[in-house]
């Protein structure tokens, strides 16, 4: 009667862990679409902003090439000079973000200006953008770091041309000069909470504009950072999630490359702040699941003081149970197993390889693959039958299994005489060394093999391996890198491992 009672009280632990797991579950499931919705609409921020950007250092590369044209043509002479200046000052209203125009000659002394005239100090030629166009040809427009306006104090970005004289060499610069605190007006309209932040750098790690402003974060360069060149460097957009090496506050980032102009947009909420929302929401559930336990509790006691009466009855639905249980892990056992090798069939490497990449894009680690085929097997089914060609394969199946043992390893029969090994949380550099030690001890078993010109039984061993975010047809393109591999491993003379 105690054995009975205990039972009970066994599966009411057994209810509160259930109801408790799967709330947890749905907590986390909850969190990560949270995480994905802020990711999408993070994504979709940036890239409006970076529509926006474009648009304003396009209409500045617009105004950049009339002006440069009217130069190359009419020179710098200074009465073409002042036509232009009036020129540009009925314009100056078309760009909202226009802090100024100046125009440099060959030697960087500013010849020009749209604000007045130039200061005793209003040399460009220690800029960055006379320094480019001086020692480049090339007549495309050039995005400079932030800079501090000699004329104005403002910081601005720059964003010039190069023109050039009659004899087609380098004449001088002009520069439009847009005014960050413009960007940081629209910016600031923008909702990122309290914590978060907006900005705009050059695709070789020069900050141009940052949303909360900070005088000290002007030009700053942080290519060299371990962020920058594991997200930003090379790539187009995505998203991720990292403390900030500017403030260290912890945020979730989404970022887009421009198409036509060397610069980055990026948008990050803090990630406390971003999961506000769902930690409250977490909280409720806690505490109505939490209510719900305590009566589930309540309920069970009085249910134990009549369990005691109906304990045979319910010690045999308890067997009969466990025994269905049984009798479904046999049966799945099987459907997963391949009967001549013992080894995991194709069903079960589809699915297995499904979840780990999965896995490895979710978790950032590595995802390996090993396609193992038996060198000459029908040659060898051909020299001495189909029984000693099972012999084999079961053979190198066992010899397989010797050397995949970690919990999360799979050694499946891929189908006829080849063989595959998914390696979880594996670079390709462990992979080749695990199919180098297969190869080796499957030959060192020194099955004959008469028409091979080995002489033995030996594999060769395609190996392939996953690192990134995952995709629709992600295990396909793994299989098929391996299989390729695979087949140049064959294609180069058989026993040997190409990777």
């Amino acid at each position: 009667m105690k054995r009975d009672v205990r039972w009970a009280a066994l599966l009411l632990v057994v209810a509160y862990l259930s109801v408790s797991a799967t709330t947890a579950w749905q907590i986390w499931s909850a969190r990560e679409h949270s995480l994905a919705e802020i990711d999408t609409q993070n994504l979709n921020l940036a890239q409006a902003l970076n529509t926006y950007t474009e648009g304003v250092i396009t209409q500045s590369a617009m105004l950049l090439l009339g002006i440069v044209e009217r130069l190359e043509e009419e020179g710098t002479e200074p009465r073409h000079l002042q036509r232009l200046q009036r020129l540009i000052a009925r314009q100056e209203h078309l760009l909202n973000q226009l802090n100024g125009i100046a125009i440099y000659d060959d030697a960087g002394n500013r010849v020009m200006s749209s604000i007045g005239p130039a200061p005793a100090h209003g040399s460009g030629a220690d800029r960055a953008f006379f320094a480019h166009h001086r020692d480049n040809p090339s007549s495309e427009p050039f995005i400079g770091p932030a800079i501090q306006s000699r004329s104005t104090g403002d910081w601005v970005i720059t964003v010039s041309r190069r023109f050039d004289g009659k004899d087609k060499r380098f004449a001088g610069v002009v520069v439009v000069s847009l005014g960050i605190k413009d960007f940081l007006e629209l910016f600031g309209k923008i909702d990122v909470g309290t914590q978060g932040a907006i900005g705009l750098s050059t695709t070789v790690g020069q900050m141009l504009v940052r949303y909360p402003y900070r005088e000290q974060d002007m030009g700053r360069d942080f290519s060299k950072s371990p962020n920058f060149q594991r997200f930003y460097s090379g790539a187009v957009s995505g998203t991720a999630a990292f403390k900030s090496g500017i403030d260290g506050m912890q945020r979730l980032y989404a970022y887009r490359k421009n198409d036509r102009y060397p610069v980055i947009t990026t948008v990050a909420l803090g990630k406390e702040e971003a999961l506000s929302r769902w930690r409250r929401e977490a909280l409720l559930t806690t505490g109505v699941v939490g209510a719900l336990l305590l009566g589930i509790t309540a309920i069970g006691w009085h249910l134990l003081i009549d369990i005691r009466r109906r304990t045979r009855a319910e010690a045999s639905l308890v067997a009969a149970r466990e025994d269905l249980m049984a009798v479904n892990q046999k049966l799945e056992a099987l459907a997963a197993q391949d009967q001549l090798t013992g080894l995991a069939n194709r069903r079960c490497f589809d699915e297995t390889l499904n979840v780990e990449c999965r896995r490895a894009a979710r978790e950032g680690t590595s995802l390996s693959l090993l396609l193992i085929d038996v060198d000459h097997f029908k040659s060898f089914n051909d020299t001495y039958g189909h029984v000693e060609g099972d012999a084999c394969l079961q053979a190198v199946s066992k010899c397989l299994v010797q050397y995949a043992k970690r919990p999360g390893d799979l050694v499946a029969r891929y189908g006829g005489e080849e063989l595959a090994i998914i390696l979880p949380n594996t670079a390709l550099s462990g992979a080749q060394v695990v199919a180098e030690v297969v190869r080796e001890r499957i030959e060192a078993l020194a099955i004959r093999h008469g028409a091979s010109a080995f002489g033995h039984v030996t594999v060769s061993v395609g190996a392939a391996c996953m690192a990134g975010a995952y995709g629709e047809g992600s295990e396909r393109q793994l299989i098929e890198a391996a299989d390729r591999m695979l087949y140049q491993a064959k294609a180069s003379g058989r026993n040997r491992v190409e990777a």
